[in-house]
């Protein structure tokens, strides 16, 4: 259901911004074309800026961005729709749109397809919990199965690391802390270099804290704006 929702929302992205467009003299086919070229820059800005932890880099993260859709327009404007479409390049039939390289216009429009999905999201995830995935590791040459919604907290102890359940148990692993990340997905939070935790128990306690069970953790300085926004969220629902 969820990712049912999730097409949905991109489907109808593109036809708003297809009307958009269409009401600025572009014609269906154009508009259609170009709100294409959107949706992947939409996804990365959306992907990307909770990655990013200090103010200047999500300004230069959103400068990289919209620089990138930029040159994409126009090297795919020449390229397809100045060739491909009407058969030979020409300069002046393959002009770009003014309204396609305003970096105001562009922001806008990338700025609302990555804050709607974002919202989307959250409904849909606050609506239609997925099932819950399981995770197998080797544990002291055993091999153990949990569900992630039983992994409380992951720490790390330079050459290995503990995985720690709701319910106290814990168990070692030679996998590092930043594979277990990618493998755990959005539903865990790195809050310190030696810590990763669920964020649906974890309980923001100080900007430099968390508690986890009856476990309190720190939260480093590299973590500590996009911890604070996360939970802070998370705690005032």
């Amino acid at each position: 259901m969820r990712t049912l929702g999730r097409i949905s929302y991109w489907l109808l992205a593109i036809l708003l911004v297809s009307a958009i467009l269409v009401s600025l003299d572009f014609t269906l086919a154009k508009a259609v074309f170009f709100s294409l070229l959107f949706c992947p820059s939409a996804l990365a800005l959306e992907y990307l800026m909770p990655k990013t932890y200090k103010p200047i880099d999500k300004v230069y993260l959103s400068l990289a961005i919209l620089v990138a859709v930029i040159l994409m327009i126009l090297v795919l404007h020449h390229l397809i729709w100045g060739m491909l479409i009407t058969g030979y390049f020409d300069i002046n039939r393959a002009e770009v749109p003014p309204m396609l390289i305003n970096p105001i216009f562009l922001g806008l429009i990338l700025t609302a397809l990555s804050l709607g999905d974002y919202c989307f999201g959250k409904w849909l995830s606050s609506h239609f919990r997925p099932v819950s995935r399981t995770v197998t590791f080797f544990s002291e040459r055993k091999s153990v199965t949990l569900d992630e919604d039983d992994i409380a907290y992951i720490e790390s102890n330079d050459t290995e690391v503990r995985i720690i359940t709701k319910t106290g148990e814990s168990y070692r692993n030679k996998t590092g802390i930043s594979q277990w990340e990618n493998l755990l997905g959005d539903g865990f939070l790195r809050i310190h270099r030696s810590y990763l935790v669920n964020s649906d128990l974890a309980v923001l306690i100080a900007p430099d804290a968390v508690v986890v069970g009856s476990d309190r953790l720190p939260v480093s300085r590299k973590y500590k704006e996009i911890v604070v926004s996360i939970l802070s969220d998370k705690n005032d629902e």
